[in-house]
Formats: structure tokens, sequence, C-alpha cells
């Protein structure tokens, strides 16, 4: 994939970019595998604002991916697809009975592509199967957490986790972040590397293409009032100088832990901070 620049026509044209859609084979996704999606505005079933800074947006329908693929499938892929919400790009498979799959599109699948899934496939691109059955050095992509719940983590667009070893029933991966972390060695994985690898490379460019993703302006604390934000307040001059910034609800950022989830902790083996300024 590549990224293409539009001519300079206007100031914002000057600054974007846009992804090369060469790769997707269709425009049409497959109804039986699309649900509506509705635009909830960042809002919980109270109507009280949850998460900032959403709404608008074009309309959309969410693309029903299969991170748990059944065993021993042999699949080929029908058409590589265009998601509006991810960043990588999808495949439409279909297995040897004529069922039809949604799932995530590696860098190497292209229309009439083959792979297969289960204990004992051969560790070829795109073939899903255990950790545990998978050389030390492979990149995987899509890995269980927990054996049979499906794919939780590596998902993003042009993310692989490296196989770094396999002991006591566990299998060490280096993650996209640099952690290193433990995750049981029957989980499942597909070889290969997430497609789309350029995403991170587009340029916005334009304030109006933000707010078709449905998110809005974003306004800094220490133009608000008092009220409002802990920057907020005063006379117009310096705002928070000396202070350490704060969430405006209070929280510490920048560099404050928030995690807490104590229990996985002993699979963390090389924290993503470490190295850096504590």
């Amino acid at each position: 994939m590549a990224i293409k620049a539009y001519r300079p026509t206007t100031p914002a044209q000057r600054g974007k970019t846009t992804q090369d859609f060469d790769q997707i084979t269709t425009k049409k996704p497959m109804k039986s595998l699309l649900k509506a999606k509705k635009q909830q505005a960042g809002k919980n079933n109270q109507g009280r604002i949850t998460v900032r800074h959403r709404g608008g947006g074009v309309k959309r329908h969410y693309r029903l991916l299969t991170h748990n693929l059944p065993k021993d499938l042999k699949l080929e892929v029908v058409e590589i697809e265009y998601d509006p919400n991810r960043s990588a790009r999808i495949a439409r498979v279909k297995d040897q009975n004529g069922t039809y799959y949604y799932v995530l599109a590696d860098k190497n699948m292209t229309k009439g592509s083959k792979f297969s899934t289960g204990d004992e496939v051969a560790v070829e691109e795109s073939n899903r199967l255990p950790l545990e059955n998978i050389p030390v050095g492979t990149f995987v992509y899509a890995v269980e957490l927990t054996p049979g719940r499906g794919a939780q983590m590596i998902r993003a667009a042009g993310s692989s986790a490296q196989l770094m070893a396999k002991e006591d029933g566990y299998a060490t991966l280096r993650m996209p972040s640099g952690e290193v972390r433990k995750v049981l060695s029957a989980c499942q994985a597909s070889v290969g590397v997430v497609g789309n690898e350029q995403h991170q490379n587009v340029k916005i460019g334009a304030a109006g293409r933000t707010r078709r993703k449905g998110i809005r302006p974003t306004v800094r604390g220490v133009v608000m009032n008092a009220t409002d934000h802990p920057h907020g307040g005063g006379d117009g001059g310096r705002h928070g100088s000396g202070k350490a910034p704060r969430t405006p609800w209070g929280q510490l950022t920048l560099g404050y832990r928030t995690r807490h989830n104590k229990k996985t902790n002993k699979m963390i083996v090389r924290s993503r901070h470490e190295g850096k300024r504590k």
C-alpha cells in the first residue's frame, strides 16, 4: 500500500494525504455479515456523556468479523474490503462448506489466496494455529488472551507480535508497544502481519475529515472556566504554571500510571515503560 497526496489546490489539500485503495476488490459488503450501527454520540443509556468529543459523522454499518474461526477449515479469500470501523482491511472468505466469514486481512492476502485453520496446519502466512505449534521468532497477529475466546490482541493495521520463547505451557510475545508478556501456549494466533501498514502515515489535513469520523473538536482546559476544568479561570495570563497537568476530573496526566490490573501483572515479563523516564 502506498500513500497518495492531493493536488495542492487549497491550504488543506496541501497537507492532506489518503490511503491507496488498490488492494480493495469490491465496494459492496455482504449484507448477511452487516448490522446497523447507531450513533450514540458518546452517551450512555441515561443520556449522560461518558466519552467526550463524540457526535455526528457519516452513517456506517458494522461488519461482523469472526475472531474465533472454527478449527480444520480450508478458506479461500473471495474479496478484500474496506471497513469503516477499523484501521485494517478485512477479507471476505469462504470455507469448504460454502460458509462466508469476515476476517482481518494480513498484508499478503489477495483475492483467491487460500489458508487454513487447525492444530496441525503448516506454519505459513495467514494460517491460524496454536502458539505451541508455531516456531520461535515467527510474527503473529490476532492473538487470543484466553483459549477459545477469539482474537483480542494485535488487530490494528500494520501490527504484529513476535514469538520470543515457549516454556512451561506459556508463550512469550513481544508486543507492538515493546511490552514482553506471556500468553498460554494453547491460544490461537494467525501467522503474519496485519495489512494496511501505511495507515499510520496518513495525514488528516482538514478538520472536516475528522468530523466525518464522528469526532468533535477538543477545547483546551486553560481556556475554560474554573468550574469546568482544573486548569480554567484566571485573568487571561499564563495558566497552570508550575502545576501538574490534570484531567477535567482532577486525575493526574502525563506519566501518571492508571493501570491497576494487578492479577495480570505476573504475565508481563517486561513493561513497555522500562527504559523510559519514570
